[in-house]
């Protein structure tokens, strides 16, 4: 065996080795400290050691180069013997952070993530969550706040659907348990026919039928001061989603789709600040929240006097599968054979974040055949000229350094394409080989997981509205 062989392996015996020094502290920080550990985003959670270091190698998209997998298990064992409170703690940037300041580990550690030190800023008293309705959305809520209880303080206590056949239970478990899409739910489901309650990774869902929203009683179930999350579509103004609030029980409403009249309509990250007290919120749409971070940045930094948004969707459940009538223009034509045009209401939302764009932005949607991972291109007119290096540095600093860097990624593959975005937590990922400038004209590609992404940043909505958000470190 050559010298080289020999060196090559003995390199991955030690990432190996450093990767089984991470995973039980993982473990740890996160049930006895309510302490998620991510890597530039990427959580370290129920990892395997090939998953420890696949997330360390992931680091060279921000910092050019791996990132030292021995060099954060150092890091990963003083985070633990800092006896943190509750918290999500980038170990990526952190490490960056290190490199930069130089010094003492212990000490650096101490200054970044002084508000968490020695058990401070303790997790706020869980809060109920209700799904009503359990659909794409709907399961895909679901397994995020089955992955994260004990952690967001949302606690996922039922799910309401209306009946749909006698075996109704053991379908809903089945399409949870398996996604042809996200793939196959990470753990164990059992059913209780008789109860009517699915036993998730320990977390046990009532299921609740019921056709009207108004009727439900919630306290019978144990469940109070709840917040619902309404991801039918069915009800979008005031007056339809106010019938979850005559349900005893229930507290608050957080909409999955855009909201009408004088709802407001949240992108986290960019107006959360307005959720306040509202009994009623809507978190939009998915391609208004991949779209609206990148705007905002772009619109700071070099102003933004017009522009169009064209979106490539992917197919929904609201289209055929093959021809038949649709309310819709255009959406009757077989979705997984046809390119279809159609609206969107998205580049007009944008202004319920952003009132200073309202009237800037036009957009249309083709809606294409796949199932998921769709691509919004914005195509911009600057207040400021720019070039392609300078907009695609601020844009990968963004992503990086900024308060947006859990709602804004970047990527500069050449390989990259829909598929590989299936799963990002992200709410919009900038393509920075496809960014094209001229002068103070920009265009810039935006992918996007609709259906995961923005079930992320529902759940971000829905801990800020129920007051149990916890903090991300260390701070940009």
């Amino acid at each position: 065996m050559s010298d080289l062989t020999q060196e090559t392996k003995r390199q991955w015996a030690a990432k190996q080795d450093a990767a089984e020094r991470i995973l039980p502290v993982v473990g740890r920080l996160y049930r006895n400290n309510d302490v998620l550990l991510t890597v530039f985003g990427r959580s370290l959670l129920n990892k395997s050691v090939n998953g420890i270091i696949k997330a360390h190698r992931y680091a060279r998209h921000f910092d050019g180069d791996d990132l030292d997998i021995e060099a954060t298990a150092d890091i990963v064992a003083a985070i633990e013997a800092l006896n943190p409170g509750p918290a999500r703690i980038d170990i990526g940037r952190l490490a960056a952070g290190w490199r930069a300041a130089g010094g003492d580990l212990d000490a650096y550690l101490r200054t970044a993530l002084a508000e968490v030190a020695d058990g401070a800023g303790s997790q706020a008293q869980p809060r109920d969550v209700v799904l009503y309705g359990f659909g794409r959305i709907g399961r895909l809520l679901a397994r995020i706040l089955v992955d994260r209880a004990g952690r967001t303080g949302l606690r996922l206590r039922a799910v309401v659907v209306r009946r749909g056949s006698d075996d109704d239970i053991i379908k809903r478990a089945s399409l949870l348990r398996r996604d042809s899409i996200h793939g196959k739910f990470d753990g164990t489901i059992v059913v209780d026919e008789e109860a009517n309650t699915i036993l998730a990774n320990g977390v046990l869902i009532q299921v609740i039928y019921s056709n009207d929203p108004a009727s439900v009683d919630y306290t019978q179930y144990g469940i109070d001061d709840a917040l619902i999350i309404d991801n039918t579509g069915r009800w979008r103004d005031a007056e339809g989603l106010g019938q979850h609030l005559k349900s005893k029980g229930a507290a608050k409403v957080l909409l999955t789709a855009p909201g009408k009249g004088d709802i407001k309509n949240i992108v986290y990250g960019v107006n959360d600040d307005e959720i306040g007290s509202d009994a009623i919120v809507s978190a939009a749409s998915c391609t208004t929240n991949a779209i609206t971070p990148v705007l905002k940045v772009i619109d700071e930094k070099f102003g933004i006097a017009n522009g169009h948004m064209e979106t490539v969707h992917a197919f929904t459940n609201d289209q055929n599968l093959t021809d038949n009538f649709h309310k819709g223009s255009r959406r009757g034509r077989a979705a997984g054979m046809n390119m279809v045009l159609t609206e969107t209401g998205a580049a007009k939302a944008v202004a319920k974040a952003l009132p200073h764009l309202k009237g800037k932005l036009s957009g249309n949607a083709i809606r294409v055949p796949v199932p998921d991972v769709s691509m919004a291109i914005l195509n911009l007119n600057l207040e400021t000229a720019t070039s392609v290096d300078e907009l695609n540095g601020f844009l990968r600093e963004t992503s990086l350094n900024s308060p947006l860097r859990n709602q804004v990624d970047y990527i500069a593959s050449p390989e990259v394409v829909s598929s590989d975005f299936v799963g990002s937590r992200r709410a919009g990922i900038v393509d920075g080989l496809a960014t094209i400038v001229d002068d103070n004209r920009a265009v810039v590609y935006v992918w996007y997981d609709n259906e995961f992404g923005y079930s992320c940043q529902v759940v971000r909505v829905a801990a800020d509205m129920a007051g149990v958000g916890t903090p991300a470190l260390p701070r940009p």
